[in-house]
Parts: structure tokens; C-alpha cells; sequence
């Protein structure tokens, strides 16, 4: 057994010709948003076929969709419980309420029948988190949606380059929202995406993400500034930097290298850990699937820290991915029971995935995984 170096969990993939990039945009000494923003929205634009307005990380592009689809105040959104805390967080920022909701056990995403059952007069978007980069019943999430006069905001943070009947994520729906944080399937250091053809959503997250001043983007591509401007809506400082879309720019030109690569690793997996009594995998078609994470599901009889300690001893970083959201303190404490979550919850974990581990280290984990499950 090695430990002579540390696997990890997750990385920034960065090659030279990022580092140049952002030297570029140091010599030139305009840090803030202006041209290579503008650059990086166009080759979105054409990477998913739609308009795409770029900020300062997911969050926030969760954020200003809601926002500008008309969610404050009072109202709910429809959103799984396992997620990052950056869905509800995201939601409770736009002043409205995020309704915990169960998930389908098969690919960890929402159940939209149980998010039926938590439907009020108050409810007025759903958001489906597209887990480890699939999708789940987005169909049915699009016609419950539709039947009941909901706006569909997707947190796609996992799931940049994925295909859905033959059309990529953010290609085609209400609204789409990306990551572009440092392990996304790209990145831009941080950042984030906001995908639409929604004219009037498009217009107002451009002019939220500059504190509300009208009309400021323009200027900023320009390398200008707005002196006299008006503000009608609170706005935030949610705009991307030129930093951030250098790298984001060389990424995207990466985009299909680093997808295969990902790809390639979960197929290894699966392969390696298939047949494993008690041990289940998410069922992605890794053709259409870009793996942002790869998760498994332990064996009930598998205690998780115990082997997750066991697998850091070994070098391999692990995670979990995530703590269900109705259990913390801000979001319900426990109050409210979503049954198919807490049951699995407890058995989720991630193995390392990112585009600069080899075959190598996905067999060798492989390996190490099943060796302690056998003895534990």
C-alpha cells in the first residue's frame, strides 16, 4: 500500500496557455470587466447556441436569475436537499424561501412528485441541481413546471457539457446557471453564467451584476464607465473580471480535452468497482455526461468516516457531497423529515475525479476502496 503521494479530491487543470493569458490581461493593466468578458459571453453564446451573460461566481448567477424572474419576498422555490448550500443560499439572498425536497434515489436529483406535494400559493420557481453532471427527470420537472406556472431556474454548477436529447445543458429551457469555480468541468478561477433567451431576464441580470446601473455594460466592454446612469432595482458588484474570462476563455478552448478526460476516469471506475455486493454507482450514460464528481454509495454495513480516515492514510482525499440543507440550523434544523435523503445520505462518497488523475490512480482508489470494504 502507498502513500507516497496525495491523490486529491478535486483540482484546478490549469496549463500555460491560461497563465499567459492572464499576464495578458496584467500587461494591458485593465483588471476589471471589459473586452475579454465580452470575448468569453460570445464564445458561450456559441458553445450552448443561446445568450449568456458571465459573473462573478454561481452563486450569484443563482441569485440574479431569481431575482430577475421576479422571486423575493415571501415567496418559495422548489429545491433538493442535497445540494451545496449555495442553491439555498442563493434562494434565502433573494429574500424568498428554498422548499427542501426529496430526491430520486437513482441519480441523486430532484423528485419532482415530491416537490408536487410541497407545492403552495407562495411557490414560485422550481430549481433542479444537476447532480455530478446528470440530469434527472428534467422533462417532467419542465412539465410539472409548466402546469402549475413555475419558473424553471437550473443549478447546472456539475454539469457544464452535458447532453440532453441531443441538446447541451443551457441549450434549450427557462434558465440555466453555471460555475465556473476552480474544479468545474471549466473554470475561470471563480466565476459563473447566467444562460437564457429570455430578453427581459438577460437585460436585468446585466444591469444587477453592475450594481443596478442601466445600461452599464456597454460601457464597461468599451473600457468605460457610466458617470450619469440611473438605478430603478437593487443591484449588486456581480460582474467578471477580465482575469477571470482569460482563464475561462483558454478553458473553454480545452473544453473538449478535459471532457473526455473526465469521462474516461468514470468509465475506469465503473468498471473497476462493478459487481461489488452492496456498493452502488449513478447510473450515467458517460457519452451525454460530463462527470463533475464521481459518487458511490457504500453498503449499509460500511462505516463512512472509518473508511474515509482509511483512505487518507492511503494518500486518496475523499469528500461528501452534501450535507442534506433541511438539517442546518438556518434551513429548518431538522424540522422537517425528506426521507430518501437522510437515508442515503449517509452512505455518499466521492472518489477523486479531475482531469489530471491517470487510469493509474482511478485503479489503484479502485483497488483501495474495495480491499477495505472487503475487510471492514
Amino acid at each position: 500500500m502507498r502513500a507516497d503521494k496525495t491523490i486529491r479530491l478535486s483540482k484546478s487543470c490549469l496549463g500555460d496557455l491560461e497563465k499567459k493569458a492572464v499576464m495578458g490581461v496584467l500587461q494591458r493593466e485593465y483588471l476589471g470587466m471589459g473586452q475579454e468578458v465580452q470575448r468569453f459571453e460570445q464564445l458561450l453564446l456559441e458553445f450552448f447556441g443561446r445568450p449568456t451573460v458571465c459573473v462573478a461566481n454561481g452563486t450569484a448567477a443563482l441569485q440574479l436569475a431569481l431575482q430577475a424572474a421576479g422571486v423575493g419576498s415571501g415567496d418559495e422555490v422548489l429545491v433538493q436537499s442535497l445540494t451545496y448550500v449555495a442553491s439555498f443560499q442563493a434562494i434565502s439572498a433573494s429574500g424568498a424561501i428554498p422548499i427542501a425536497c426529496d430526491i430520486d434515489p437513482h441519480t441523486l436529483t430532484l423528485d419532482w412528485r415530491d416537490a408536487e406535494k410541497r407545492l403552495t400559493p407562495k411557490t414560485k420557481a422550481v430549481m433542479p441541481v444537476h447532480y455530478s453532471g446528470g440530469v434527472g427527470a428534467l422533462d417532467e420537472i419542465y412539465a410539472f413546471a409548466q402546469k402549475h406556472e413555475l419558473r424553471v431556474i437550473e443549478d447546472a454548477a456539475h454539469a457544464f457539457g452535458t447532453i440532453y436529447k441531443g441538446k447541451r445543458v443551457g441549450g434549450f429551457g427557462d434558465i440555466a446557471c453555471f460555475s465556473f469555480d476552480g474544479i468545474k468541468n471549466i473554470t475561470s478561477g471563480e466565476g459563473g453564467c447566467i444562460v437564457t433567451d429570455d430578453e427581459e431576464i438577460l437585460r436585468k441580470v446585466c444591469d444587477a451584476r453592475l450594481l443596478g446601473v442601466e445600461k452599464d455594460t456597454n460601457m464597461r466592454y468599451a473600457g468605460e464607465r457610466s458617470w450619469e446612469f440611473d438605478v430603478t432595482a437593487q443591484g449588486w458588484r456581480y460582474h467578471m473580471s477580465n482575469i477571470m474570462a482569460a482563464i475561462g476563455i483558454e478553458q473553454l478552448k480545452r473544453f473538449s480535452e478535459l471532457s473526455r478526460k473526465r469521462k474516461k476516469l468514470a468509465r475506469r471506475y465503473d468498471l473497476e468497482l462493478a459487481g461489488v455486493p452492496g456498493l452502488t454507482l449513478l447510473a450515467h450514460d458517460y457519452d451525454k455526461v460530463i462527470p463533475h464528481l464521481y459518487v458511490i454509495c457504500l453498503p449499509k454495513t460500511i462505516e463512512r468516516q472509518k473508511l474515509r480516515q482509511a483512505l487518507s492514510d492511503l494518500g486518496i482525499q475523499t469528500g461528501v457531497h452534501y450535507q442534506p440543507n433541511h438539517q442546518l440550523a438556518l434551513y429548518g434544523d431538522a424540522k422537517v423529515s425528506i426521507p430518501l435523503v437522510e437515508t442515503i445520505y449517509p452512505s455518499l462518497l466521492s472518489l477523486p475525479m479531475h482531469p489530471d488523475l491517470s487510469e493509474a490512480d482511478v485503479r489503484y482508489i479502485a483497488k483501495m476502496v474495495l480491499e477495505l470494504i472487503e475487510h471492514a
